[in-house]
Order: structure tokens, then sequence, then C-alpha cells
């Protein structure tokens, strides 16, 4: 039920199963859609996505109640579960489709997300500067089911066990006092 505490975010940040499953996990975090943004063909699929021709980033939305989780604070999670210094790469996710971006809706989030990247690079927080690019949102494009909440249902698959599973350690050591309780 969307209230007026409801907010939207839009991250990309390599792979949308790692983010997806990041997120997911977060209190006051209603719903994570993975798909595919920033890019110039309509409703592309997965297989052209991966071509990396197309432009578009495998994202995430992220549905969230601003009275239970603010927009920094997901911006602090979104920085904290990926290297932001990398152009267009995550690990061994190599491409266009898998650079860091912040697709902002409003021009508060674009300021805060602006500050936040200064605020970042003024204290050395990672070797190298980010690169972390932050557009206008324009339009998401929903994946295919067979790539939603692929985490949970495939968790025992290596990618899951040598990439996500680092990903949500550091979630739950650094933000466990934002975590849902299953």
């Amino acid at each position: 039920m969307k209230n007026e505490n409801s907010k939207i975010a839009t991250f990309a940040n390599g792979c949308f199963w790692c983010t997806e499953a990041v997120f997911v996990r977060v209190e006051g975090v209603e719903k994570v859609v993975s798909g595919f943004t920033g890019g110039n063909i309509k409703n592309p699929a997965y297989r052209e996505i991966t071509t990396g021709r197309t432009g578009h980033a495998e994202g995430i939305q992220i549905f969230y109640n601003e009275a239970i989780i603010s927009y920094i604070e997901l911006l602090e999670i979104f920085f904290a579960t990926h290297d932001p210094t990398t152009l267009n790469r995550q690990g061994h996710d190599v491409g266009t489709q898998y650079r860091s971006a912040i697709f902002y809706h409003t021009n508060a989030q674009k300021h805060q997300a602006e500050a936040f990247i200064q605020h970042l690079d003024s204290k050395n927080i990672f070797n190298s500067k980010i690169v972390t690019e932050i557009t206008a949102f324009d339009v998401f494009y929903n994946a295919e089911i067979d790539h939603r909440a692929y985490y949970e249902r495939n968790s025992e698959n290596s990618y899951c066990q040598f990439v996500i599973n680092p990903k949500l350690k550091k979630l739950k050591t650094y933000f466990s006092n934002k975590l849902k309780q299953y």
C-alpha cells in the first residue's frame, strides 16, 4: 500500500542479482525489482543487455518507506557493497551494463548523491576516485522472471557463493541494525 512515505530509488552497481540480494534484506525496503535502465532501446532483453551495446545498466528499483530508511542510508549501503571506483566493471563482470550508477528521481536525490560522493572522495574512503555516474531517471524495464529473486532461488550456485555471499556478509557486518528480522 502506497503512502506519503513511499519512495523509489534506482541504482546500478554490477550484477543485479547481487544488488537485489543486498537491498531486499534492508528494513524499510518494501520491494526490489531487477531490470535495465539508462539505455537507448525500448524493452531490452537480458541477452541484448549482455552485449553491452544497448547502453543499459543492470539495475534495481528500490521501493522504500522513508519513515524507516532514508535515501542517505540507502546510499551508504550502495557504496559499501560494491566498488564505485572501477569504470564499467564489478569483479569479473565487465562492460557498461555493470557500471556504477545512480538514476535520481528528484533533485533532492541528485544533490544528496553528489554530496555523498564528494564526502566519500574528500575522506579518501576508497583508494581511487569514485566513478559512479549520476543521471536523471528515465525509464526502467523489468528483467525477465528467471532473473528476479535469483539469489533466493539459487544461493548454492557458485556465482552466488563467490560473489553475492561476500556482499551479504559485508551488509550483515556493517549494517546489522538496518536489516529485516527473518
